[in-house]
């Protein structure tokens, strides 16, 4: 097959990157790479919604090309187990039927969303080791041992005919993990030799100087807190993807004689797969299941749950406000938060930390985590062993690759081989050139309990007309023959004014409405639809007059 040209009537090589979200964001991860008739997809994540998303539970990428392109399509290629990689994946599959590959705790999270979904026996799986080729069409990926903030994080090498592109995945060098092995450096270097097309690296911590501190510093920090709150119930909140954390707290807890109860979904599902895996290793008789934790002394307690994001729902905040069935926490009870808030969750992580205290219980929430994505000595040094040709930043928010762009260029890259994307853009590869040469359709599906896509901008819109002024709902009865206004109307507001203060403004506005309907009455206008328009119209204006306020006006006609 000949080589396409461009423009300039230079050669391009055929090989396509097209990220179709987790760029100008944290969150939703997925890239496709394709050449001539094989397309691969990197990772398969969600995004949770934004404040002005209201009713949303989640947000997942726009798939249309992959649809559009569905013959090409020839797996999901997983980098490791976090939401922001694999949450979609259990929506996209119904469209998207192909293999998904990743390594074994990865799978494993995996295969406990399909299981919910009902997709197990329809979706096929590989479960892939460290060092592993896989061939898919024209590509052949292998998987490459790094160090995340959950085990079985990989790496990715994906050899194309047109060179090999290094995919970090979400990484950082720690030399000392809690779990399996550090870091395969040297076959970075390995593949760095052969030459390396393209490095998209992971940008979270790209602008912190520095390294990121192991996962088993904390082990010690666990330790003295132990040792300081010997006398109190423990509790410990902390994302339930963190196998290592919540070994290193299992760990502390046994050394002290403490009884250890995991609390949450989440947290549940994932540390039941990692002890089937043997991802995590528990003491004899040290985890205890929540109904029998209370037959032991508060201070031989140690509970580990999910809500260290402050989310109304996850069980800290249950137990903060009294609503949890088994737990309650009290005053005199020690609350850890072992995890650093999200951009965006700062205010419910305050809150929460806010009604614990009011409760009398003693909130640690400083100095007690550590990240899971490399600062910019360890980029500087992954960048130095793969010396890529272009560098390709990825994993962030816009200043989070601007800040990897940046370190590229100290190291001596040229500007113009370093390419910053935006989800949507296809970049495509020439001889010693790479450019982005067109668009593809990309954007956010809304889930809204089983909906996936059936809550778009209008609706949201609604929603937030509704929550910013409330609705007027106004009824009334017409003959169906005669088209006399028979009963009505009758005004009910919802969150626009309270009706038993408001009744002065409630019958002006009643009494307004039947002037408006006896008009059109008058004038023979049985279009119940000019009707609805004109009551909404006149009634708007009232209130607008009266309050300064614009409530969604929804007027209701029935016939009799």
């Amino acid at each position: 097959m000949s080589k396409k040209k461009n423009k300039d009537n230079t050669k391009l090589t055929g090989l396509k990157i097209i990220p179709l979200g987790g760029l100008e964001q944290i969150g939703m991860n997925i890239t496709a790479f394709e050449y001539e008739d094989s397309i691969i997809v990197v990772d398969c994540g969600l995004s949770f919604p934004a404040d002005d998303m209201l009713g949303v539970d989640l947000v997942i990428p726009d798939v249309t090309y992959l649809r559009d392109n569905i013959d090409k399509v020839k797996g999901f290629v997983i980098t490791h187990g976090h939401e922001d990689h694999i949450g979609a994946l259990p929506y996209i599959l119904r469209d998207i039927n192909v293999p998904v590959y990743a390594t074994r705790l990865t799978m494993g999270i995996i295969e406990n969303k399909l299981t919910e979904h009902g997709l197990m026996e329809s979706t096929r799986r590989k479960v892939v080791k460290f060092g592993q080729f896989i061939t898919l069409g024209k590509f052949r990926v292998e998987f490459i041992k790094t160090n995340h903030s959950i085990v079985d994080a990989a790496a990715l090498a994906i050899y194309s005919p047109a060179g090999i592109i290094v995919h970090t995945g979400d990484f950082k060098v720690d030399y000392t993990p809690v779990y399996g092995d550090a870091i395969d450096l040297q076959r970075f270097a390995d593949i760095g030799r052969k030459g390396v097309l393209a490095l998209m690296c992971d940008s979270t911590n790209a602008e912190r100087p520095g390294y990121t501190p192991s996962e088993k510093t904390l082990g010690r920090m666990f330790d003295n807190l132990f040792e300081e709150h010997k006398n109190t119930r423990i509790f410990v909140a902390t994302f339930a993807s963190n196998v290592d954390r919540v070994q290193q707290i299992i760990n502390s807890a046994h050394k002290f004689g403490r009884k250890v109860s995991v609390e949450g979904r989440s947290m549940v599902s994932i540390i039941e797969t990692a002890q089937k895996l043997e991802c995590i290793s528990i003491p004899p008789d040290t985890l205890v299941d929540l109904e029998l934790i209370k037959n032991y002394p508060p201070e031989k307690q140690v509970i580990i749950t999910t809500g260290s994001q402050g989310e109304s729902m996850a069980a800290l905040s249950r137990m903060a406000n009294g609503t949890h069935k088994k737990l309650t926490i009290k005053a005199g009870d020690t609350v850890i938060f072992s995890s650093h808030p999200i951009p965006g969750n700062e205010k419910s992580v305050t809150k929460i930390i806010n009604e614990l205290l009011t409760k009398g219980a003693d909130v640690i929430f400083q100095d007690v985590h550590v990240s899971g994505h490399a600062c910019q000595e360890e980029i500087k040094l992954i960048y130095t062993l793969i010396q890529p040709k272009f560098a390709i930043p990825v994993h962030g928010e816009f200043k989070h690759l601007k800040a990897q762009a940046k370190i590229a260029e100290e190291l001596g890259m040229d500007k113009d081989h370093i390419i910053i994307l935006s989800s949507g853009d296809v970049l495509e590869f020439g001889e010693d050139f790479a450019k982005v040469t067109g668009k593809v359709p990309v954007g956010d599906i809304l889930v809204d309990g089983l909906g996936v896509g059936d809550v778009g901008n209008v609706v949201l819109r609604d929603r937030q007309h509704l929550a910013e002024d409330g609705i007027l709902i106004v009824c009334m009865c017409f003959d169906e023959l005669s088209g006399e206004l028979v009963a009505g109307p009758d005004i009910v507001s919802r969150g626009f004014v309270y009706m038993k203060e408001s009744e002065d403004l409630i019958g002006e506005a009643k009494e307004l409405v039947q002037a408006t309907v006896e008009n059109y009455i008058a004038r023979h206008v049985k279009d119940w639809g000019k009707i609805k328009t004109g009551t909404k119209d006149t009634l708007s204006e009232f209130v607008w007059r009266k309050t300064k306020r614009r409530p969604m006006i929804l007027p209701i006609i029935q016939e009799v």
